[in-house]
């Protein structure tokens, strides 16, 4: 029996792309010199696209007519035309709960990375600073207040391992969840005057682009710090530039940025920052979850049964 034909759009992780590739005749797209060329043998026998951090515009879509379902191995879709998918009638699928506990660990290491400056404490010693006395005192995270923006699975997971620590939790979200012990905020802005941390949490896209801007900023203030594990779009990543090179704001914990993987010099320069590369969910045993559900997914699909995991 033939294999059915599927598009990796990006790398996967090898484990993933192994049986991925044992399962399916997989066409590397991320390996195309001349995209159009690569499409158009494929354009009648392509039913699926299977991608990580590849983007699947309309155009895309468009040059497969048989195309029934994109399976990404995240829990954010912001590379995926949504609509183009729904005017098609195409499933789109993601990974969500396998990696919220890694991005909400992650979360909670930048903070306290952030508030005890563990990046600055390392270099003390292995510079020798140590030598000439002891480094400077730095701020006690039990007691203080925690804003989460994006009160979802990973905003609640981050939550309670933040109560753990003797925070107080806040939120804001698109709406209250009456279930939830914490004090919402239907202002965001009112929220981040009222905290300490604003940890981001919420999904990226267009609803959410650069929801954190100067006058959220502005009201976390010279005692607040950002940490963002969600999408750099949530950020107007200038004005957070800004408001930590002038000491307008404490410091921030960054996974994300806006143009990935180009990061601005400035935020290099700081002591005040901490940086990561985009590695919420990379962990060995997290990635291969994600990669087992983007593959019980497109097993479904094609077995005319309902994805596991449906976006859309």
């Amino acid at each position: 029996m033939d294999k059915i034909d599927v598009i990796a759009a990006s790398p996967l992780y090898p484990p993933v792309m192994e049986v991925l590739t044992a399962t399916y005749a997989v066409h590397h797209l991320y390996q195309a010199k001349d995209r159009a060329a690569f499409l158009a043998p494929l354009k009648d026998s392509v039913r699926g696209i299977a991608t990580f951090s590849g983007k699947v515009d309309a155009a895309l879509m468009a040059a497969l007519p048989r195309l029934e379902i994109v399976a990404s191995m995240t829990i954010g879709l912001d590379h995926v035309d949504l609509e183009a998918a729904r005017a098609r009638g195409i499933r789109v699928t993601n990974t969500p709960d396998v990696l919220t506990d890694d991005v909400a660990d992650l979360a909670i290491g930048l903070m306290i990375a952030v508030a005890r400056r563990l990046m600055v404490a390392d270099h003390f010693v292995r510079e020798g600073g140590w030598l000439k006395g002891p480094l400077a005192l730095q701020s006690k995270l039990g007691g203080t207040t925690l804003g989460v923006l994006g009160m979802g699975r990973i905003g609640q997971a981050i939550a309670k391992r933040a109560t753990a620590m003797n925070m107080t939790i806040v939120y804001h979200n698109p709406r209250p969840k009456p279930d939830l012990p914490y004090r919402y905020y239907p202002d965001l802005a009112t929220m981040a005057a009222d905290v300490q941390y604003l940890v981001i949490a919420c999904p990226g896209g267009a609803a959410t682009r650069r929801l954190v801007g100067a006058r959220v900023i502005e009201a976390l203030g010279p005692k607040g710090t950002v940490i963002n594990i969600a999408r750099g779009s949530v950020i107007d990543q200038a004005a957070l530039v800004t408001a930590l090179a002038e000491r307008k704001l404490a410091g921030a914990g960054l996974d994300v940025f806006e143009d990935e993987p180009r990061v601005p010099e400035a935020l290099t320069k700081l002591d005040c920052v901490v940086l990561t590369p985009h590695v919420g969910s990379a962990t060995q045993a997290t990635r291969l979850a994600m990669g087992r559900l983007m593959l019980d997914n497109l097993a479904a699909q094609f077995a005319g049964k309902a994805p596991l995991t449906p976006a859309v």
